[in-house]
């Protein structure tokens, strides 16, 4: 298991790093051991402006992992570009689903 993926009741807990405002969305790979660990850096198009960019997360990350928008949700780290999402997914699947879409 790798440190940004935990297995957790039910599903698996994700932490990213969030680069809002990108050219498009993607997963760019990993985010340095710094202060908060390592973590899953994702790049998302929309703008952090009232909520869009979380919104936006939640919706690339659900597409990257096979399941419906609502049921990925962020569990810590609203208001940051670090957070920590949640996903009904077994852990392997979800680790071979991001890497599958990671550059």
């Amino acid at each position: 298991m790798t440190s940004w993926l935990r297995s957790v009741d039910d599903g698996v807990e994700i932490t990213v790093h969030i680069q809002p405002g990108a050219a498009h969305s993607e997963l760019a790979g990993k985010y340095g051991a710094g202060e908060h660990g390592e973590a899953l850096k994702v790049r998302i198009s929309a703008r952090a402006v009232e909520g869009a960019a979380n919104a936006a997360l939640t919706e690339f990350m659900a597409q990257c992992l096979g399941v419906a928008r609502r049921e990925v949700r962020i569990v810590r780290g609203e208001k940051s570009r670090h957070k920590v999402l949640w996903a009904p997914v077994a852990p392997e699947l979800a680790r071979r689903q991001i890497e599958g879409n990671t550059k």
